[in-house]
Order: C-alpha cells, then structure tokens, then sequence
C-alpha cells in the first residue's frame, strides 16, 4: 500500500468515527514517517466542493479592489462571529440563533471600505429577479444576503470601490466550478503586514479549500480574503509566508519579536480586515452554524499573528447546505472548519501576485 492509499483509508476510518461522534482507538490520519499528503486531504474546487454553493467575483479593472459572492440559491442555515475591532457588516444581527430567519440566500465579501456594502443590494436585485428569497406571503420573497467589508481604499484612486452593480455582476459570474484564487474579488485589494505602515506590506488575496471527510460523503470548506495587520503562517510547518518586511524590502521584520522588543506600539487606525466563510453540505441548526463560525477563527489564530487586533474587523460567516443526510458531531464540523480556514489563509498569499510597491510571497521568497 503506498501513502496515498494509507491516508484515504485511515481518513474513511477517522472521518466516520469522528462525525457521528466516535473515537477511533488511536488511529490518525499521518503518514508513516511523518507528514500528511495535502492531494488528499483538500479537494479540488475550494468553498465549490459544498453542493448547493456558487461563488463569483467581481474585480475592478482600474484599481486593485472588487467583491465575491456566495449564493445559496435553495437556502442555507447562517451563522456568523465577528472579533476584529473594527467591522463593517450587513444583516449580521439576523444571524443570531435567536432571531427569527433561519436561511439566507446569498452573502458578500467585498473591498471598499464601508462604501461596499452597496454591493449586497445588487445580490439582492439579482436574487429578486429570481423570485428567490425569504416567504413574507404568497408572492413576496425578501432576499436575505449578509455583507462584510475589508479596507482597500488607498491602493489607488480609493474613489473607486464596489458599489451595487459589482456585487450584481459577481452574481452574474457565480458557478459551481472550480474558484479563481489570488488578486480576485475581496482579495483583489488585500495586503498583509501592514503593522509598520503600507511600505513595509505585501500583496495577499482570496484563498480557498475545502476537506472531504473520509468516505463519508461530508464536505467542509473555507474562503477567505486575508487583508491582514499581522503576518501570515503556514500553519503546518510554521513558516513564516508573508507579512511586514524589513527596511531593505527583502525580509520580514517578525511582526511579533519586533512587538517584544517595543515596536509598533504608537496608536493607529483600522485599516485591515480579513474576511471568510466557511461551510458544509451537513444539516446543522442556526446555532450549531454559529458554534461552527466561532471555531473557523481558531484557523485565523493559526495562520495569522497577530490576529483580531483593534485595526481589523476580522469576520467569519458559516454555511450549512444540508444536502448530506449523515448525522454530524458539530465539534469535529468545527475543528475541520478551522483547519480547512488555516489553509484557506495560506492559498490566499500563494495565490497572489504582486503589484507596484507590494510585493508577493514568490517575489520575497524567489
């Protein structure tokens, strides 16, 4: 048996204990030796590998900004979990478990600042042409399409940003198919390492994955645009992949050592923001989607330091599809959800190319 075929069937073995709640006796999803294939731990298409998802951006030609979109034409439960210090967000407070609306319909990540969350309004001009939304009677359907914001604005002329008809022609773009990656929709305008100043930054963008569980048939996935105040790590091996670099540009400063020995202590403002939905096609309640949201920042935490500072307004929104009928443990949706978000973050940086004066990761590390 080669090592592929070891991790996929230790990987059916765990993914079915571990689901319905079981424990299987000692049993780990490692390579002999050491080390774990990522060809068979993540699947092809990112957030896309969930049935009953769509995903499309859209990205402004004439300055690095633009939005993505998440559809959920047939409905899917919420959740979501804000811990930056400085969000900017639409139709969050509906999310909470206890609050009347149980699915949405659409979601939009998106640059711009506060400006875009105009472009949730062309979701829901798109969903409305559709007939597609909340029931409020025999004909009226309410389109219910959250929004969260990260700052762009002084990547180029800051007057232009998303506004309505970009997150309508997201929609427009939005498929099943496999999920175009770096200095695309919300991660068009995305930096990373900007705690000594934007001269100091790198280009990041949008990453995605998604985990299938075994042979179970549950699939959990994560995409987010990474647009950072801290540095960003490879969670697996702990390297240090992108963040503020060194005065010559062609090193990093180690935001955190540089914090202990007195650095980056003078007063700034939020200008960050690292947005991300995670979700699965298994049957979860409104409040298992949130607990599921609450876990996906622990992949923040692992890839990102520092993390959900007073200067990002660091969001995560959950989705369940519920097309799998296999009975799931929340905490194990949860833990797959934040180790599928770590990689998400780490594909976000990969992805991405550089621009003027904001290098990328391949230009740093040749």
């Amino acid at each position: 048996m080669n090592r592929r075929e070891f991790n996929r069937n230790v990987l059916a073995v765990t993914g079915a204990a571990l689901l319905s709640g079981g424990v299987a006796g000692g049993v780990s999803a490692a390579v002999p030796g050491g080390g774990v294939e990522a060809d068979d731990l993540f699947g092809s298409k990112g957030l896309t590998d969930v049935d009953g998802l769509k995903v499309g951006h859209f990205t402004d030609q004439r300055r690095p900004t633009g939005c993505t979109v998440v559809l959920c034409e047939r409905g899917a439960v919420a959740g979501v979990d804000v811990r930056g210090g400085a969000p900017g967000t639409r139709e969050t407070d509906l999310l909470n478990p206890v609050n009347t609306v149980q699915q949405i319909y659409g979601l939009v990540l998106s640059g711009g600042s506060a400006f875009g969350l105009d472009t949730a309004t062309g979701v829901m001009r798109y969903l409305d042409e559709r007939k597609i939304g909340f029931p409020m009677g025999p004909e009226i359907r309410v389109p219910i399409v959250p929004a969260a914001i990260l700052f762009d604005l002084e990547l180029g002329d800051w007057k232009i940003r998303p506004d309505a008809e970009a997150g309508y022609k997201a929609c427009l773009a939005a498929t099943n198919e496999k999920i175009e990656e770096g200095n695309v929709g919300a991660g068009a305008g995305a930096t990373v390492g900007t705690m000594f100043g934007l001269k100091f930054a790198m280009k990041s963008g949008l990453g995605t994955v998604s985990i299938r569980a075994g042979q179970t048939g549950v699939v959990v996935a994560a995409l987010v645009a990474v647009n950072a105040a801290g540095d960003v790590y490879d969670s697996r091996s702990g390297s240090l992949l992108a963040g503020a670099r060194t005065e010559d540009g062609t090193g990093f400063r180690n935001t955190i050592a540089q914090m202990r020995q007195g650095y980056a202590l003078s007063p700034q403002q939020g200008k960050n923001t690292t947005l991300g939905v995670v979700a699965t096609n298994a049957k979860l309640t409104k409040d298992q989607a949130t607990k599921v949201a609450q876990m996906a920042h622990d992949g923040y935490a692992r890839a990102i330091n520092p993390v959900h500072t007073p200067y990002d307004g660091d969001t995560i929104f959950a989705l369940a599809t519920g097309t799998s009928a296999v009975p799931v443990n929340v905490a194990t949706v949860g833990a797959l959800a934040a180790d599928a978000m770590a990689e998400a973050i780490a594909r976000a940086v990969r992805q991405a190319t550089g621009i003027p004066g904001y290098p990328s990761l391949h230009e740093i590390h040749g």
